[in-house]
C-alpha cells in the first residue's frame, strides 16, 4: 500500500529541503536520495554495522527465563 502526502519544500540556507511528516519519517540519521527522470526518490541506508543494526531494534519487554549456571566439568589433561 502507497501512502501519498504533499508537503512542503522550503530553503535551508543554500539548499532546498523538504518536511517529512511523522508517520513517514525514515529509521536513522542517513538516507540516499536519487532522481530518476523528475522523481526525487529518499530511501534509508542500511545500517553497515551491527551496532547500528541493533540501535534501531526495540527493547525486549518479555523477561528472560532464569538459567542455571552450572560449573563446566572437569577436564582431565
Amino acid at each position: 500500500m502507497e501512502t501519498v502526502r504533499r508537503v512542503r519544500l522550503f530553503r535551508n540556507r543554500r539548499n532546498q529541503a523538504v518536511c517529512i511528516p511523522r508517520d513517514l519519517e525514515l529509521p536513522g540519521e542517513d538516507a540516499i536520495l536519487r532522481k530518476e527522470g523528475d522523481r526525487l526518490i529518499i530511501e534509508p541506508v542500511k545500517p553497515s554495522s551491527l551496532v547500528r543494526l541493533l540501535k534501531t531494534l526495540s527493547p525486549i519487554e518479555e523477561p528472560f527465563p532464569d538459567i542455571e549456571d552450572r560449573a563446566p566439568d572437569d577436564i582431565d589433561l
